[in-house]
């Protein structure tokens, strides 16, 4: 198949990285193997950036809900989180990458708090941002911003946007979601609101920058409308 002409570039995506527990399940694996294999893939996702038009990508790491899942899970997902930290941070200084923490990440454990303040000001120069939503809402998102514009003194759909956490990053162009399942799960529900969909029937710790490119061919042989004809 002929890729689409392209016609535009995707300058923020957003992934709902979903299927690490199904691809341990069908490979008869714990379903710690699942996370540790869909560490691997973001690593590689990132490492291709430099290849792409993509200035900043945002992943969906770990939402507010995910606290309801088994407390061996969440304590895996933590030590994933840490070991990933320390291993990429000389990496992402290396490739020039922005880390930025989207969510009520500030109420994790304070070790994890302390290396992600210390990764947050040893790349906050970099030319391209890896945004990771961390104990992320999309309806909290929203509503605190709302509380901030109103204490503030205006309610408006532009005072609103300022006062998300994705208020200096790029509009959102494209999600995408692994996995086949057809839903945002409380993902950047405002910032969704004129992106493009990608729905992949790809699990995460199988999604290849190969994928990424895909997505971003389809995207460009899209028309964007916002609305109108």
């Amino acid at each position: 198949m002929s890729k689409p002409e392209k016609t535009q570039e995707a300058r923020h995506v957003a992934i709902i990285m979903d299927g690490n527990g199904r691809w341990a399940k069908r490979k008869h694996l714990p379903r710690v193997m699942g996370h540790r294999k869909g560490v691997e893939a973001v690593r590689e996702l990132v490492r291709s950036l430099k290849d792409t038009p993509v200035e900043c990508l945002t992943l969906y790491a770990f939402s507010s809900e995910n606290w309801k899942r088994p407390e061996d899970e969440v304590d895996d997902l933590m030590n994933l989180m840490r070991k990933f930290i320390k291993s990429d941070l000389p990496e992402f200084i290396a490739n020039d990458v922005r880390l930025k923490i989207i969510g009520d990440w500030q109420s994790l454990a304070s070790d994890i708090v302390e290396m992600l303040e210390d990764a947050l000001a040893k790349t906050a120069h970099g030319s391209r941002t890896l945004a990771v939503a961390l104990n992320y809402g999309g309806q909290a998102e929203i509503a605190q911003a709302a509380a901030k514009a109103a204490a503030a003194g205006e309610v408006t759909e532009r005072s609103i946007a300022a006062n998300l956490y994705t208020a200096d990053l790029p509009p959102l162009d494209l999600l995408i979601r692994t996995s086949g399942e057809v839903r945002l799960s409380n993902f950047l529900l405002w910032q969704a609101a004129y992106a493009e969909m990608i729905f992949t029937e790809v699990l995460w710790p199988d999604f290849t920058p190969e994928h990424l490119q895909d997505a971003l061919d389809q995207f460009a042989g899209r028309e964007r409308r916002f609305g109108g004809r």
